[in-house]
């Protein structure tokens, strides 16, 4: 049975500096992280708020569908969380 040919791989050689890729540290959405933080602390503080003053401070006419709303809030700013990079 005659032999296979034997493939010679190149020996492997580091791409020079000049060939290097740069990489940018910066994604451009710098916006996400301060909106959901502060969809975080207007959620609780619409919690806090409807507890501290008995239901009676954020909106009286909707009872305790504030917590809902609160939640809510809160909920928004962890879909906000999955745009960030």
């Amino acid at each position: 049975m005659p032999k296979s040919r034997i493939r010679k791989k190149d020996d492997f050689t580091p791409q020079s500096a000049k060939q290097a890729t740069t990489i940018r540290l910066t994604s451009g959405r710098s916006w996400v992280a301060p909106l959901m933080l502060a969809m975080f602390l207007i959620g609780l503080a619409w919690i806090v708020l409807f507890y501290v003053t008995t239901g009676d401070m954020p909106i009286d006419s909707i009872g305790n569908w504030n917590i809902v709303v609160g939640f809510g809030f809160i909920a928004a700013g962890f879909v906000v969380s999955t745009q960030w990079k």
